[in-house]
């Protein structure tokens, strides 16, 4: 019996191909701070199965990829943001924390199990005195913390950076949605988009997460 040697630089890479293979065939969504929030323009044909839900109070989530496996790691952040703000208390569930837990996941996952995630991640969060962040997180559990804007799935990486070109300033609402839309239009001109729309905005109730119609 023949043993076969294969490099772990030739098994990175391998992984790595495969991931981002299963994640541009996911449909792309853009996450990006406005005045009034942070905003999330998906592009999915399913009315049921969203790619942006809400984490906690004031944290988002944004998935790409293989929608079973990033559902996955949205209902794990859920728990544990759940239970970390029982145990003590809900100011001290940040999106940072949510961020790390899935980093820590996915990079054990790319380097210890055969096949990786085929997912990459958004976590959005407003923080106490109304600051925005965005925080990704790649199929190998690469953290950053991105500008005002970034785009996962499909081509993301040549669609965000054709948007941080234009998108240099925080716009309203309205105009961010209108040039997001245009954005994943543009990207995928072959066929009619259905949008799944979304924000995290302060509101009188102290609800952030709602869903635009």
């Amino acid at each position: 019996m023949n043993n076969f040697y294969v490099s772990p630089e030739q098994i990175i890479k391998d992984k790595s191909e495969f991931a981002k293979r299963g994640i541009e065939k996911g449909r792309t969504t853009i996450c990006c701070e406005t005045k009034e929030g942070i905003l999330f323009v998906a592009d999915n044909p399913s009315q049921y199965l969203f790619k942006t839900s809400e984490i906690y109070d004031r944290i988002g989530f944004a998935g790409a990829g293989k929608y079973s496996e990033f559902e996955n790691l949205r209902v794990t952040g859920i728990r544990h943001a759940d239970m970390k703000g029982y145990s003590y208390s809900r100011e001290d569930v940040l999106g940072r924390d949510i961020a790390n837990l899935y980093s820590q996941a996915l990079g054990y996952i790319f380097n210890n199990e055969i096949k990786p995630y085929e997912v990459e991640v958004v976590v959005a969060e407003i923080s106490d005195n109304n600051e925005q962040h965005l925080f990704h997180i790649s199929y190998d559990g690469t953290l950053t913390d991105k500008g005002i804007a970034c785009a996962i799935g499909g081509k993301s990486e040549e669609l965000s950076e054709k948007i941080n070109k234009i998108y240099k300033k925080k716009l309203d609402r309205s105009d961010a949605v209108t040039l997001m839309k245009e954005f994943l239009s543009n990207e995928s001109s072959k066929r009619i988009l259905n949008f799944e729309v979304s924000v995290l905005e302060q509101k009188s109730d102290n609800r952030y997460f709602q869903r635009i119609s």
